[in-house]
């Protein structure tokens, strides 16, 4: 894969707010886990850099447990934002390799290498990633489909898509303005403003689309190109994967889906 690989960039482990990025983290699933995650998430916006590197590593994680160590793997990082994961990938011995399409999400210094490319074409061949990874983007793209079948075809077969987003029916459906989005989206995002005195991030249907468990894993379970490894909730361990079947009950429950795909052989 070209670039060459450039040397993992050293990034502060400390935070100003929570001070979870100096923390480990509990293993999944544990209920321990879920809590941090959570209270990280909380502080989001004062203290991004300790919030996201937790989140990476906890990925990470979750990429070992099924692939086994990264080291020597070449990850293909589709919208990772300011680096975060790619780094914390590359950490592990990774080739890890950042595509991100908004340069105003990579903040001062993204990860060397890191390439402006829409995630919907790819500037990649196909079958050239081990694994590619995109965390809580699917919620942000119009056409998820079309997504979802470039994180496919840029993996070889044999390898693994690791796919999560936070579907809209569930408390944080509406992110900056949740829970307040089931009372509409308009109305949820113009009290946030009302009661933060700034512009919302998000809107409905621009960057922020209604994405919903069911359909997704109907349109992922009629490939013929991939099988479904794991479904199930991200960050709420003690549910039983048996929810992701609950029509309804899923949608609200799961908070945010974790998909992991493994490409079927041509």
């Amino acid at each position: 894969m070209n670039p060459a690989r450039p040397a993992p960039r050293a990034r502060a482990r400390t935070g100003t707010g929570t001070g979870t990025g100096t923390r480990s983290l509990p293993k999944d699933p544990s209920i321990r886990r879920s809590v941090a995650l959570f209270r990280a998430f909380r502080h989001e916006r004062e203290d991004p850099d300790a919030c996201y590197a937790l989140l990476a590593r906890d990925a990470a994680d979750q990429l070992e447990a099924c692939a086994g160590p990264l080291a020597g793997l070449t990850v293909v990082d589709v919208g990772g934002g300011s680096g975060h994961f790619t780094e914390e990938f590359r950490g592990r011995g990774a080739d890890a390799y950042l595509f991100e399409p908004d340069v105003r999400e990579l903040g001062a210094g993204p990860p060397a290498g890191t390439v402006i490319a829409d995630g919907y074409l790819l500037p990649l061949s196909d079958a050239v990633a081990d694994v590619t990874f995109s965390s809580n983007v699917l919620e942000h793209v119009a056409d998820p489909q079309t997504f979802l079948s470039e994180l496919i075809r840029v993996t070889r077969p044999g390898g693994l898509i690791y796919v999560s987003f936070t579907n809209w029916l569930s408390p944080w459906g509406g992110h900056e303005w949740a829970p307040w989005h089931y009372l509409g989206a308009e109305r949820a995002r113009a009290r946030y403003e009302r009661r933060t005195g700034r512009p919302a991030k998000h809107t409905l249907g621009e960057n922020l689309f209604a994405v919903h468990v069911g359909p997704t894993l109907r349109r992922v379970r009629a490939r013929d190109d991939v099988t479904v490894v794991t479904a199930r909730s991200r960050y709420w361990p003690f549910l039983p994967r048996a929810i992701v079947h609950a029509p309804g009950l899923r949608e609200f429950a799961t908070w945010n889906l974790l998909l992991i795909l493994r490409r079927c052989p041509p």
